[in-house]
């Protein structure tokens, strides 16, 4: 069984697999430190990963993937780290986080509406000034002094991130509009969309965590709505509206 160390968002995980993929996928995370907690995956952890997959497409209407017992271990490994890292002070969020000068920027939006292609904007925007620190699931810290968010390996189909933690300076909620136009927001205007885009453990006490820290989040970040349409003129308008 493949065993190896990862630090991810500050902490070093031990990861026992059944296969090699598993390790390829996160080896820019690779580490020699003393681990502070393990996961160990199990055929049962991939039987219930197909189970899951084929469940949502079948809600979907969608023929049943044919995901490999490679893939599937990635999933149930990032399930598995997401389920413990709450008691860290730290959670999974879909969404995708550009640095710029050092400041991270997390834009979210229901799947579809152009995460990636704004993120991208901002790269070609601001040339070297910008970093891509993930693309889809970065993990969030949440401090007394802030937020920080960091790059995993779990960056989408693009592979788009960097093993680094910034300050997250402001989130951002997503739409489509003929204009680019951006907004403050408050918590309240805010919170189901965070919500929905938090990983939701499936212990209890571990989601009380999780909504926790969502909530203490919502409060310590400034909070934004932007309208865009996909012009390059999108990421000044909301880099700028940011500010």
């Amino acid at each position: 069984m493949p065993k190896r160390k990862y630090k991810i968002a500050d902490k070093v995980i031990e990861v026992s697999s059944i296969h090699e993929l598993v390790h390829e996928y996160c080896k820019e995370y690779i580490t020699d430190e003393a681990p502070d907690f393990s996961v160990t995956i199990t055929p049962e952890d991939i039987a219930l990963e197909k189970q899951k997959s084929d469940s949502e497409y079948a809600y979907e209407g969608l023929p049943l993937p044919n995901f490999s017992d490679e893939l599937l271990e990635e999933t149930a490994v990032y399930r598995k780290i997401a389920e413990i890292m709450p008691d860290y002070d730290t959670f999974v969020f879909h969404g995708s986080v550009i640095a710029v000068d050092g400041e991270g920027y997390l834009f979210t939006a229901k799947s579809g509406t152009g995460k990636s292609t704004h993120t991208r904007l901002w790269r070609e925007y601001f040339g070297e000034r910008a970093v891509m620190v993930n693309d889809d699931k970065p993990m969030l810290k949440v401090t007394e002094n802030g937020v920080i968010a960091y790059g995993t390996p779990y960056n989408g189909k693009h592979g788009l991130g960097t093993n680094i933690a910034v300050p997250l300076k402001a989130i951002c909620i997503l739409t489509r509009a003929a204009e680019n136009h951006i907004e403050p927001i408050t918590r309240e205007q805010a919170y189901s969309m965070l919500l929905q885009q938090s990983y939701r453990p499936a212990n209890g006490e571990k989601l009380m965590k999780t909504l926790d820290l969502a909530d203490r989040m919502a409060e310590g970040v400034k909070l934004y709505r932007l309208g865009c349409n996909m012009d390059i003129e999108a990421a000044k308008v909301a880099f700028e509206g940011m500010q």
